[in-house]
């Protein structure tokens, strides 16, 4: 039976009655599942919309390309999923959908195993807040918020009131009054959100939209407009207020939830947009829920699973570096996410990994967000047909971050050269030997270092970052430590916390695994005298007859326009 193509329309007001029928069988709680918001953004982002199958899809332009809402509705979903591919593979495009709920990601994995590349987009997430807290304002976090409004509220010559027809025309007035103000910060983002905001004028008992006006002085200097998104969540689509104002943007907020949101338990008040001045204030209202949404494009590189994508992850590990199960499992549970791993499908088979694990590099007074690349890795039949460097290239784009790697040979180091990566981070001060060269350098002065297992991620963070402070310094957070401590005692290592031989108030760190007869320290802070010291009796205490100081020389991938000095250091990477 022939597929019937979908034919999309442009949003009019007739479509209302349908899409919150829908909207209300999935009782969704991100800020884009409105009839309103679509109906009032529709000639910025050319929306348009369909029904089929018992469901609804939402069409809206992005970065030229047409993206496609998540079916909406509680009918046949996979079914209009598949009405969608037959119609964007006519057009020779690929299906993009945003936004997903976890909902959505979970079942789109499970109807299209290794089909789509789904991801978060933090410039995307919804601050949804307490109600209750947003009225109470109660609590030491919220302490600034209240001085805020009891400034507004010296004189005693402020009001709020609903938004009405009857101050419908001075909220207008007034936003050209709040224009003029940022006219030095005017761009064509806030233009079209001018405009669409009076659309929202327009159409505003239409739509269903609830405001709320605060005035000073009889003169409105704030207004806030939204609607209701589903059976316990208020979405806040507009806020206005003037910016010399003090006390106005919190005032409004707190008046508006007070007086038209007491019958939802949450507020919805949308994204950041990325705006990092936005963020941080919404951040300062502490949401109860920073609510991910996902965006998901055909591709033959996927997001591994952790738990669906399992088998594959274990198949290609095993081929490849001949780990056992209980050690491949291990490092699924405890380093693994959602978004650390791709995955290269061919025919429907997984064939290629590589993991990138969050980390950060030193630049100047700050920490550069980074990943650390680790478990490049492709089935042997599929070799030399350059699916690794496909996922490398894949995540520079995806990531924009820099990438950071330590070659498991130097065979390899060539091989990275040529998609882009340099050689970066100092060698560590190399160290080897056996115990008959160290003989004379242990004996009574090892026994006045103090050696405790007592060691938390956070000390160990502290030390090493104030040892190792340097330009290009690879710094892992408590989380990256965490792991590589656990990973190291699973290996049957230890991390120790070591104080000095005159000042026990002085520490340092080690941690060391054996391979063999080999004692392999991970990482230190101790100086080559101090562990020229210690290791005889670490090597006696272990049975271990060699030593070896791991060297971890890196390599580096910066994005255009980045730079880091030729020098930094690695170290703690894992086995």
């Amino acid at each position: 039976m022939e597929m019937k193509e979908l034919e999309f329309h442009q949003i009019t007001l007739a479509d209302k009655a349908w899409m919150d029928t829908l909207f209300a069988q999935d009782n969704r709680n991100a800020c884009e599942y409105t009839f309103a918001n679509n109906f009032i953004w529709r000639n910025v982002y050319q929306v348009e919309v369909v029904q089929t199958d018992g469901c609804g899809v939402i069409r809206f332009m992005e970065g030229g390309k047409y993206q496609y809402s998540y079916p909406i509705g509680a009918g046949d979903k996979k079914a209009v999923i598949e009405k969608l591919l037959f119609l964007c593979h006519k057009e020779n495009q690929s299906l993009i959908m945003s936004p997903l709920s976890e909902r959505d990601r979970k079942e789109l994995m499970e109807w299209y195993p290794g089909r789509f590349f789904v991801w978060g987009d933090r410039d995307d997430y919804d601050y949804i807040y307490s109600g209750e807290k947003l009225t109470t304002l109660a609590g030491k976090k919220l302490h600034g918020k209240r001085n805020h409004i009891a400034r507004f509220k010296d004189g005693d010559d402020w009001s709020y009131e609903p938004m009405t027809a009857d101050n419908m025309e001075e909220c207008r007035t007034m936003t050209y009054t709040w224009i003029r103000m940022r006219s030095e910060k005017w761009n064509e983002e806030m233009e079209q959100e001018i405009a669409v905001l009076h659309e929202a004028f327009d159409h505003r008992e239409e739509l269903g939209l609830v405001g709320g006006v605060l005035r000073k002085s009889g003169e409105i200097v704030a207004f806030t407009m939204g609607e209701p998104l589903n059976s316990d969540t208020f979405v806040v689509h507009f806020e206005k207020a003037y910016p010399e104002m003090q006390g106005a943007y919190p005032m409004i907020n707190q008046q508006f939830v007070a007086h038209a949101c007491q019958d939802f338990t949450y507020i919805n008040r949308e994204e950041d947009t990325g705006d990092l001045g936005l963020r941080r204030a919404k951040l300062s209202y502490y949401p109860e829920i920073l609510l991910k949404k996902y965006v998901a494009a055909e591709s033959n590189i996927v997001f591994a699973d952790p738990e669906k994508n399992r088998g594959e992850i274990q198949e290609i590990w095993r081929s490849c570096f001949g780990d056992e199960e209980e050690y491949i499992d291990f490092y699924i549970k405890n380093r693994m996410t959602e978004e650390t791993m791709l995955l290269y499908y061919l025919e429907g088979k997984a064939v290629s990994m590589v993991s990138f694990l969050p980390a950060a590099c030193r630049r100047g007074e700050e920490n550069v967000p980074s990943r650390y690349v680790y478990a490049v890795a492709t089935l042997p039949e599929y070799r030399g047909n350059g699916y690794g460097a496909k996922l490398l290239e894949f995540a520079k784009e995806h990531y924009s971050e820099p990438l950071l790697l330590f070659p498991a040979e130097e065979g390899l180091i060539s091989y990275y050269e040529k998609l882009g990566f340099r050689r970066a981070f100092e060698k560590n001060a190399a160290q080897t030997g056996d115990i008959q060269a160290l003989e004379l350098s242990g004996g009574e002065e090892a026994d006045s270092y103090d050696l405790s297992e007592q060691i938390t991620p956070a000390e160990y963070v502290k030390i090493r970052q104030e040892h190792f402070m340097q330009e290009g310094l690879v710094c892992w957070d408590e989380a990256a430590v965490a792991y590589a401590m656990e990973e190291n005692a699973y290996c049957g290592g230890k991390t120790l916390l070591v104080f000095g031989e005159k000042n026990l108030k002085e520490k340092f760190i080690l941690m060391y695994r054996l391979e063999g007869d080999c004692l392999v320290v991970e990482e230190t802070t101790l100086s080559g005298r101090q562990l020229s010291v210690l290791l005889p009796r670490l090597l006696e205490e272990t049975g271990a007859v060699r030593y070896e100081v791991k060297e971890t020389p890196g390599m580096l991938w910066l994005p255009e326009g980045q730079a880091f000095g030729e020098q930094g250091y690695l170290s703690l990477t894992l086995g």
